[in-house]
């Protein structure tokens, strides 16, 4: 009988990209933020949503967010950091909407959408039904130019209320989930026909199957995670490797398609690793913020993430 082994993943260590320069530091600067989530320490920073922007040249820019103090960087592919845009919000995940502006999703505001060029950031999908969300946390798009996003807020194990929805290029709201501890990160397989969704205080990422008629059935737990902080932000590349953001842990799972470990990313700076994106010439760096102390780090893998989706005009 043949027998089925697990090979040990490989670990790799991370470098850093780029360090947030002490000018744009603000240790001095409380924030409702910091109170409710980092128990009122201190926080000069906490980065959030990098987003690759390329250029056309074979070049690009990458973008982050910084949370309590509603700003948002471009950081050159020198390291050199630019301040695009500060406002009163506190911006977390973002993608790209069209060559013109970037999608944030805004956990005092709902969505938001920001003209880069112009620095100016405007109501994208403030309220449902004129009721608040609870605080929308992540978002991709898919190829038809839906909008999936997660509405996390305060939910947990203690109240798995959080939720996952859909917006369609006509403006149709839909929830997909609505029994969510803490839905984060997000990301569609390559041919979106799944949907994986970070459940950071279930410390796990779920696996959401899309039926042909946009409803969501067997919805399963496809990857047990551990220690004082779960999955948060999620992407994949274009073998269909999930790679799932760990903060507590300072590391990047990287898994198959059974939610085994190939890959291990570990953080030189610090445990806070939160989100990661795929970006460079190829498309084959893996950026990831390591939130706590400002760094953004980076790792070449052998295999490129997808062009990401934008979104697209009804027609």
């Amino acid at each position: 009988m043949a027998m089925y082994m697990l090979s040990p993943p490989v670990v790799r260590e991370a470098e850093v990209f780029a360090r947030m320069p002490d000018t744009f530091r603000r240790p001095d600067v409380q924030t409702e933020w910091a109170r409710a989530n980092r128990g009122g320490q201190p926080t000069d920073a906490f980065l959030e949503g990098p987003v690759w922007s390329p250029d056309g040249e074979g070049r690009g820019h990458l973008y982050v967010t910084d949370i309590p103090h509603g700003r948002i960087f471009r950081i050159s592919p020198a390291g050199e950091w630019e301040l695009v845009v500060e406002y009163d919000g506190e911006p977390n995940g973002m993608k790209r909407f069209d060559d013109a502006h970037l999608l944030i999703t805004d956990y005092r505001n709902g969505l938001m959408l920001l003209d880069i060029r112009r620095g100016v950031v405007t109501p994208y999908l403030e309220r449902r039904n004129s009721e608040r969300f609870k605080g929308v946390n992540d978002l991709t798009f898919d190829s038809r130019g839906n909008l999936y996003f997660t509405d996390q807020g305060q939910t947990g194990l203690h109240d798995p209320t959080g939720r996952v929805y859909r917006v369609s290029p006509e403006g149709k709201l839909d929830t997909l989930l609505d029994n969510c501890p803490s839905p984060n990160g997000l990301v569609l397989s390559p041919d979106e026909k799944v949907l994986y969704v970070a459940m950071t205080r279930g410390n796990c990422v779920w696996r959401v199957p899309l039926q042909a008629d946009g409803s969501v059935s067997k919805v399963g737990q496809f990857f047990t995670s551990y220690g004082p902080s779960g999955p948060d932000g999620l992407a994949i590349d274009t073998s269909g490797r999930l790679f799932v953001a760990n903060p507590g842990l300072g590391r990047a799972w990287v898994l198959n398609h059974r939610a085994e470990p190939e890959v291990i990313v570990t953080s030189p700076e610090g445990a806070s690793l939160t989100n990661l994106c795929f970006g460079g010439p190829e498309m084959k760096t893996l950026f990831m913020t390591e939130s706590i102390s400002g760094t953004v780090l980076m790792t070449e893998m052998d295999i490129a993430g997808p062009l990401p989706h934008r979104a697209k005009a009804p027609a």
